[in-house]
């Protein structure tokens, strides 16, 4: 019963080409396609119903830290369809599930929509890039498009350090080692340290999510490595802010003076319904050139925005240009635009004034800010 009805439920996600499955006690499975929850024509799912599908799928030793914990997840490959990242927990007492689809092409900068300057930037011999936005905003496949194209073009060694992997990569041009947390390596810190041991040249972490893992990055990033990470945080500003606050008072400042070095560049993403369906992702792009560094260092992050906004001539944009430009071009309803939006009243008054026919003065690039 379990794995029949469970081939039968993932089949539909690829062929309906849906994000995630939901699986619950008292509701049909549902799926979340372009960004919508959708019930399946199916039966109302029952606690044997969850529990079964979840044994039918899960490793033995993920089941066991279900029992220890009450929550676990996981990554496994659907044939050669897709894969899946899967997400099992407890609610009421019940089992319950969400399966992400991880798509097995990869999509190239131009159909993700990246800014055109991430390709000069993944090639630099050195320094940290982060991909930051809310979960489901579409890092991993932002990533995965970068790693590719690394993969594709020149001759790397890359190490990704992931829980779960996600995209698996094919050897290329580049020579490429995944490891995955709780499988092949027992947690992020001690993951980057072997790694510098591997002969590197670019290492991507999964989730830069505590003190030994943003410092163990960091530290990559300054010894001649190029690092990707990634941060649950909405903006550019939001992140240099978040890293450095995750140190106590008294290391602040050198880790202030450590990441104006090693940091070469931020991209921060949200991911919005297209009309009229799809998605599209909105970016907002700092490169950090010598000024924005000296800002970092000397704890000024609140001018960010504004050295970004001046900053178009280095392939910069500001979120809210960005969710603009979507709405402008017809892409995205403006109610989607301005629930994304970092300024939400901002942007609600210059699409109010675009619809009348008045647009901003374009920003003046030759104004370099300090």
């Amino acid at each position: 019963m379990g794995t029949l009805l469970i081939d039968k439920l993932l089949q539909t996600v690829c062929t309906q080409r849906a994000s995630d499955l939901h699986l619950t006690v008292g509701s049909p499975p549902m799926l979340r396609l372009h960004g919508h929850m959708r019930p399946l024509q199916t039966k109302v799912l029952e606690p044997s119903d969850t529990t079964s599908l979840m044994k039918s799928i899960t490793p033995e030793r993920c089941q066991q830290e279900l029992q220890e914990v009450g929550g676990t997840d996981f990554g496994f490959a659907f044939g050669d369809m897709a894969r899946f990242r899967v997400a099992i927990f407890k609610q009421r007492g019940n089992i319950g599930l969400v399966l992400r689809r991880i798509p097995n092409e990869f999509l190239s900068f131009e159909q993700l929509g990246l800014p055109a300057v991430i390709e000069q930037l993944i090639q630099r011999p050195r320094g940290l890039i982060l991909v930051t936005g809310p979960t489901g905003s579409g890092k991993t496949t932002s990533l995965a498009s970068m790693i590719n194209w690394l993969n594709n073009t020149l001759d790397r060694h890359i190490i990704t350090i992931e829980d779960p992997i996600e995209y698996y990569h094919k050897h290329n041009k580049s020579l490429i080692n995944q490891r995955e947390i709780g499988v092949d390596v027992p947690d992020f810190p001690e993951a980057i340290r072997r790694a510098l041991r591997m002969d590197p040249d670019c290492i991507l972490v999964g989730e830069m999510r505590d003190l030994a893992t943003i410092s163990a990055a960091i530290t990559a990033a300054e010894t001649g490595h190029i690092v990707f990470g990634t941060l649950h945080t909405n903006s550019a500003e939001g992140t240099v802010n978040r890293i450095i606050d995750v140190f106590p008072k008294d290391q602040q400042d050198q880790i202030r003076t450590q990441l104006s070095v090693a940091i070469i560049g931020i991209l921060a993403q949200a991911l919005l319904p297209r009309k009229p369906k799809g998605l599209v992702a909105a970016y907002e792009m700092l490169v950090v050139t010598p000024a924005i560094s000296n800002l970092i260092r000397e704890n000024k992050t609140y001018r960010i925005d504004s050295s970004i906004q001046t900053g178009r001539k280095h392939g910069m944009i500001l979120l809210d240009d960005s969710l603009f430009n979507l709405w402008k071009q017809g892409l995205v309803e403006e109610s989607e635009v301005i629930m994304k939006a970092r300024k939400a009243t901002e942007l609600r008054e210059r699409i109010e004034n675009a619809k009348k026919g008045i647009f901003d003065e374009e920003p003046d690039d030759d104004e370099e800010k300090d």
